[in-house]
């Protein structure tokens, strides 16, 4: 392993807060919060390589009924498996995930460490509605 990656893998190893989930459009710069102004949640990275994600929207409330329940997954991010450091990115080979889509995929991140705080970002991907975007997480370790 090269320094340089065990000295991220390192600094990375510990639980974190979110602070902020947004989405870039990248033709206009514009942020928007698909899981509202105040999200939840926590991203884990221990010391023997796994990584644990759990994000959920504002707002959410306990399911009624079938339609509730089905509901509270758009506002919903989990998942979990072995990751490793390259440089400025992590990548996860999901093992379980809340879309099964995922599970067997490779999730990589880039990422920016300023002492205490963490930026998290994905590739571009095309949303029909959007043209090209790619969602943007501020994290605050947990002491």
């Amino acid at each position: 392993m090269q320094p340089a990656i065990a000295d991220n893998h390192g600094k990375l190893v510990g639980t974190w807060k979110l602070v902020s989930y947004e989405m870039e459009v990248q033709a206009t710069g514009a942020r928007e919060a698909p899981l509202g102004a105040n999200p939840s949640g926590y991203i884990l990275f221990t010391a023997d390589g796994r990584l644990m994600v759990v994000l959920t929207g504002e707002g959410r409330k306990a399911a009624a009924s079938d339609q509730d329940r089905a509901e509270l997954l758009k506002s919903l991010v989990a998942y979990t498996g072995l990751y490793r450091v390259e440089g400025g990115k992590w990548i996860a080979k999901v093992d379980v995930a809340h879309n099964p889509a995922w599970v067997g995929t490779e999730q990589a991140r880039s990422f920016k460490l300023d002492g205490e705080r963490l930026e998290e970002s994905t590739a571009l991907m095309n949303r029909p509605d959007k043209g090209m975007v790619r969602w943007v997480l501020n994290w605050m370790r947990v002491k």
